[in-house]
């Protein structure tokens, strides 16, 4: 990938380390959604980093920093996230291209053996901004079409390398480690374990 096709990237890139330099805690939540709806409704530059998979969805690195995570995720036909929570972090999600919904399901503490009910499902297109942080809820993200794709832009306050998983039929949870797909372009080999 060539400095030009990134070059709007990386100034939000830049104005995210600069909103992030004392700690994701001090970073202004409005202004950081604003901000990822105009790159998403101006740029492209982050097709760069859209790579699909037919296996499932694919979690694309932009930039890894102390304080936040910048990722483009692509969301193949009929691909969807399990049902995980955030390990106590905000996260915002701009959509890219296509259509993403999100299903949210009870908080983490309210979480009893037994079936998740969902609480709520809402549709995002492209340019729209969601938020979630483990205090509103569990959820699921996905293509909002079986035959359609869609790509997503995530932001994660301060990273995190693993997350609780939970079983819609049984609430079980299971402990999973995160990886990317690719890293800066470049493929990045999975262990077999790993969502």
């Amino acid at each position: 990938m060539n400095a030009e096709a990134t070059q709007e990237l990386d100034g939000l890139v830049a104005w995210l380390r600069e909103v992030f330099q004392d700690g994701p805690q001090a970073a202004p939540g409005k202004e950081i959604a604003a901000r990822l709806a105009a790159y998403a409704t101006t740029h492209d530059d982050w097709r760069a980093f859209a790579n699909f998979s037919d296996e499932r969805y694919t979690r694309n690195l932009v930039v890894r920093d102390t304080h936040f995570e910048l990722l483009v995720l692509c969301w193949g036909a009929a691909q969807e996230s399990p049902i995980h929570n955030h390990e106590g972090q905000d996260c915002w999600m701009a959509v890219l291209e296509g259509e993403i919904e999100e299903l949210r399901y009870c908080c983490p503490e309210d979480v009893r053996p037994g079936p998740l009910e969902p609480h709520g499902a809402r549709s995002f297109t492209a340019g729209s901004v969601a938020f979630i942080k483990d205090e509103i809820g569990l959820h699921l993200v996905r293509s909002a079409h079986a035959e359609r794709t869609g790509v997503s832009l995530h932001l994660y306050a301060a990273p995190y390398d693993y997350c609780d998983v939970y079983c819609p039929d049984t609430g079980q949870i299971t402990r999973k480690r995160l990886q990317n797909d690719y890293e800066n372009g470049r493929p990045v080999a999975r262990e077999s374990s790993a969502d």
